[in-house]
């Protein structure tokens, strides 16, 4: 049940990330691939901010991992971006599990922590660059089936 959803500019991009959130619980793993530039941050910064957070959403590029918890958000967050990770044992290394507990996750890079495609929990979104515009192509799995957008 793979959707191709046009991301014409960034408006398009905050209505997808407020699709995910509304159906997002806990458990879930939002994974997010495509290029250095693609807009995975901007898609995890809509998701977070569709959540109630009114702050900044910074990258976790360096830090690795942000979270988000209620009240200031709907149900508790992982933000994390992997690119910095050398293996998938890293991932382990730096408590992630610890961390998903009780939480949805957003992961950037999520392929360089092992990738969780194989978790029913797991909606898959490839941003591709479309001329100056975006494109996701979204690929949910078995949990998210009649609540991905």
């Amino acid at each position: 049940m793979t959707r191709t959803i046009d991301l014409p500019d960034e408006a398009a991009t905050q209505a997808l990330g407020r699709q995910i959130e509304a159906a997002l619980r806990p458990g879930d793993v939002v994974a997010l691939t495509g290029g250095l530039g693609a807009g995975k941050t901007t898609l995890a910064r809509a998701i977070i901010a569709a959540a109630g957070h009114a702050g900044e959403v910074p990258s976790p590029t360096f830090t690795i991992v942000e979270t988000y918890d209620p009240p200031a958000v709907r149900l508790p967050l992982v933000h994390a971006d992997f690119y910095r990770l050398r293996s998938p044992d890293e991932a382990a290394e730096i408590g992630l599990d610890d961390y998903r507990a009780g939480a949805a996750l957003i992961a950037e890079w999520p392929d360089h922590a092992g990738g969780f495609a194989h978790e029913p929990g797991c909606l898959s979104v490839h941003i591709e660059t479309v001329g100056e515009a975006r494109r996701a192509i979204v690929e949910p799995g078995a949990d998210w089936h009649g609540r991905a957008p």
